[in-house]
């Protein structure tokens, strides 16, 4: 699975500093996520991400394959 939180942000308007202020997580934390380089999400983040950017759990993941 691939976060796609780079996407939507482009896709609305808005940038990174944005979400982040908004999310409240620490910026190693931050950006580990968004550039896709953590093994897993916690709810609270997934759920306070969907708010933020107005989307469903759907909108956030898609899946991709290794080539």
């Amino acid at each position: 699975m691939h976060l796609r939180i780079l996407d939507i942000l482009k896709e609305k308007g808005k940038t990174k500093y944005w979400l982040y202020i908004r999310l409240g997580l620490s910026y190693q934390n931050f950006n580990k996520m968004i550039y896709n380089q953590t093994k897993s999400i916690k709810y609270e983040n997934l759920k306070a991400l969907c708010d933020i950017l107005e989307c469903t759990p759907n909108d956030l993941f898609e899946e991709y394959h290794k080539g």
